[in-house]
């Protein structure tokens, strides 16, 4: 018999039992793993996971985890390591803004037996009442950061989905496990649904907190959650100075955005017409690299511990 992923905090189940909504509970995910743009999934745990999280159950990491392809990092301070970002995937119960418990899965996304993985989360979803599952994160596109941020929702329940215009036709990507969960899940009629920010591929690699709170937006308008987008005011108005005085530093950035802009304004101005994916878009290094030499390395960037 395989041993299990999942090891459960009786304690916390306990906690859940007392709490737990009497119909449908909801269950949010965020991993870091294979792609989020901006940070924004990131973000997103650490904002809800500020309101005092219980644990309820923790994975196996080293069942999952493939250390060589994926290392952890470590602090080395003159003479010795001093830290070590200890890889981790938990199920924490979390409340929004107005007291209302859910669930939140984070941590770090599994590089090896996802078939396995998404099965222990699909007998989590089973054994804890879960009606609906939601996931965030950020995709890097060729969208300005001058203009509203848009939002791909996509699941398994057309109803739930809201009617805002879709940028995507058909397209083959790499697989993640937690697209792969969404797949899994519409096979066993779970509701799963996930909200991917269309994040300015410029800032990919920096940590945007605009991204996380149109991540947020569009969890609450799925789930009725309060979840606080307004926290995160303070945060982005500081990132949003610093991508300010960089772009006033640099003339062929403040062009490039422009081209973005132009690009954006004739979408917005034909948006009955699917907007075309191969056609002639600035390319990433064009548009990224002078970005990215400014603002990968500011602090405001350093990634959470989500």
């Amino acid at each position: 018999m395989a041993k299990s992923l999942v090891t459960w905090n009786p304690d916390g189940v306990a906690a859940w039992a007392e709490v737990a909504p009497k119909e449908s509970a909801v269950l949010v995910h965020s991993l870091r793993g294979f792609i989020d743009a901006g940070k924004a999934g990131a973000l997103v745990a650490e904002h809800l996971r500020s309101r005092d999280p219980i644990n309820i159950a923790s994975f196996d990491i080293d069942e999952l985890l493939d250390y060589r392809s994926r290392r952890p990092e470590m602090t080395f301070s003159v003479n010795e390591w001093t830290a070590y970002d200890e890889p981790y995937l938990d199920l924490d119960m979390v409340t929004d803004h107005a007291g209302t418990p859910f669930l939140l899965l984070h941590g770090f996304e599994p590089d090896l037996k996802w078939e396995r993985y998404i099965k222990a989360v699909r007998d989590i979803v089973e054994r804890l009442g879960v009606g609906l599952v939601l996931g965030a994160h950020g995709i890097p596109m060729a969208a300005p950061h001058t203009r509203p941020i848009n939002v791909t929702v996509h699941g398994t329940r057309q109803d739930l989905l809201p009617d805002i215009p879709t940028l995507f036709g058909t397209v083959t990507v790499p697989a993640s496990a937690q697209n792969l969960m969404e797949y899994r899940f519409g096979q066993w009629d779970i509701a799963a649904l996930n909200v991917a920010v269309h994040v300015p591929h410029y800032l990919a690699q920096s940590a945007y907190p605009q991204a996380a709170q149109r991540a947020l937006k569009g969890l609450e308008d799925i789930s009725g959650l309060d979840l606080n987008p307004a926290g995160l005011d303070e945060a982005s108005a500081r990132a949003q100075e610093e991508i300010n005085r960089q772009m006033g530093e640099s003339e062929e950035i403040q062009a490039l955005v422009g081209v973005l802009e132009e690009q954006y304004d004739a979408f917005v101005e034909s948006r009955g017409r699917a907007m075309p994916l191969d056609g002639e878009l600035p390319s990433a290094d064009e548009l990224g690299a002078e970005f990215e030499k400014f603002l990968a390395q500011q602090r405001w960037d350093q990634p959470p511990n989500a």
